[in-house]
């Protein structure tokens, strides 16, 4: 049951979030996107290196 409860607030912190980000006049240029993007698989990879270290230390 616990895990519904998880489940709803997410989803309602979501809905809520995109449609703040949506009202807002903040607006990202194709360059900072472009800058933004090059790091998120690097980092993808440190996240699942660590998880993975993690792991096999416990």
């Amino acid at each position: 049951m616990t895990i519904i409860y998880i489940l709803v607030i997410l989803f309602l912190t979501l809905f809520v979030v995109t449609k703040v980000i949506e009202n807002s006049k903040m607006r990202i240029s194709d360059e900072d996107t472009s800058k933004i993007s090059r790091w998120i698989l690097p980092l993808v990879g440190v996240a699942l290196i660590v998880q993975l270290i993690m792991f096999m230390l416990r």
